[in-house]
């Protein structure tokens, strides 16, 4: 285990896109709002799961991605799991800071949101990797603006409509308009985004391949 540093760039990798989508499901039951437009703060970690997510398909290819995307949908799962026993076992009554009112209020929202997360990221997930292996085998190493952005532009419009159809919308915590105005604000926001962080998917993958080209095990 980790003998090889390409081993060690898939377990950071790995660490970060895992860590970033576990976080997004437990605050993304907080609702924002910026001027007139309204969105889910889990928003906020997604940019960088696109980011790792792009440098995984890069240099572990098709069958890293979505092994890893199993994994987390997995860990994601366990999740709903531990959340649901927490808010099934009562709080202990005035010693608790924290009441069952309280918990559920937070965490209850955040079993809708991984339910809908979960679906809305497997879906997205292997769309994304279609995606992105179609314009890398058209287009080889050139043109990595191209597999990044335009995977993310597809996949996301699949992302944003489902987790807030499952999460806000059937529960009845929002009205449709507001589902459809919400689901158009997260995606143009995760578009930008995601446009804005290709200097940092080229960074990311100059760095990665001169650190992998330096590894004796990779030249041998």
């Amino acid at each position: 285990m980790f003998r090889t540093r390409r081993e060690i760039v898939f377990v950071i990798l790995s660490g970060i896109f895992i860590t970033n989508a576990v976080v997004a499901e437990l605050i993304g039951g907080k609702l924002i709002q910026i001027g007139p437009f309204v969105m889910s703060i889990g928003i906020l970690p997604w940019p960088i799961v696109f980011l790792t997510t792009d440098l995984i398909n890069d240099h572990f290819g098709e069958k890293g991605v979505k092994k890893l995307s199993f994994i987390t949908a997995g860990l994601i799962a366990y999740a709903f799991l531990i959340l649901f026993m927490a808010i099934t076992i009562p709080a202990a009554k005035g010693i608790s800071p924290v009441n069952d009112d309280q918990f559920q209020a937070v965490f209850g929202q955040s079993m809708w949101i991984i339910v809908g997360s979960l679906i809305a990221f497997m879906a997205s997930q292997l769309i994304d990797v279609w995606i992105f292996w179609f314009f890398k085998n058209r287009t080889g190493e050139k043109k990595i603006w191209l597999r990044a952005t335009g995977s993310t532009v597809i996949s996301q419009l699949f992302d944003s409509f489902i987790v807030l159809g499952i999460a806000f919308w059937l529960p009845g915590k929002i009205d449709f308009d507001t589902f459809i105005s919400s689901g158009l604000i997260g995606y143009t926001f995760k578009l930008a985004i995601a446009i804005l962080l290709t200097p940092a998917i080229y960074l990311g993958h100059y760095l990665i391949k001169k650190y992998l080209d330096e590894d004796p095990a990779h030249k041998g």
